[in-house]
Order: structure tokens, then sequence, then C-alpha cells
């Protein structure tokens, strides 16, 4: 999927942990690790608006367009230490 979820990036830059920001937002830690992996095919404009509300960011922090096959960061890493 061309969309690239930066929701990582964004509990670091603002110190916030996974659990806050789940209790926060009102959805389960198992809900939001899903949305954090791209496992999920679409997210509510409510849970994205407390999600951008509680990290002090806008929606384009978040979320990433790219054009072509996406490879995750760690996938990446691994493919360039081969």
């Amino acid at each position: 999927m061309p969309i690239l979820i930066n929701l990582d990036v964004m509990l670091a830059k603002n110190k916030v942990k996974s659990k806050e920001l789940a209790l926060f937002v009102g959805i389960t830690e198992q809900n939001l690790s899903l949305l954090k992996s791209g496992k999920v095919k679409g997210v509510r404009f409510d849970t994205l608006q407390k999600i951008c509300e509680r990290l002090n960011c806008q929606p384009g922090d978040i979320l990433e367009y790219r054009a072509g096959p996406v490879i995750r960061k760690d996938a990446e890493e691994a493919l360039e230490s081969c």
C-alpha cells in the first residue's frame, strides 16, 4: 500500500507512549498497534482528530503517500545490511 503510517515517529517526537495515546483516543492498544503497523484499511476522522490533538500534529505528519511499491523502514534496513 502506498500509504505509510508514521505514528511511531510522532509518538517518539512527543515522548508519548502507545498506551497513553490509546487511552486518550479511546481505542485499545491492540487497535493502535494495528494502525501503527498499517494493517487497517481505514481510520475514522474522529480517531485521527484525537491522535493529532494529543500529538500536536497535522494528519500529514502521520500519513504519507508514496507512489510505487512501499518497503517498510525495518525491511529496508535489513536489505541494506545484506
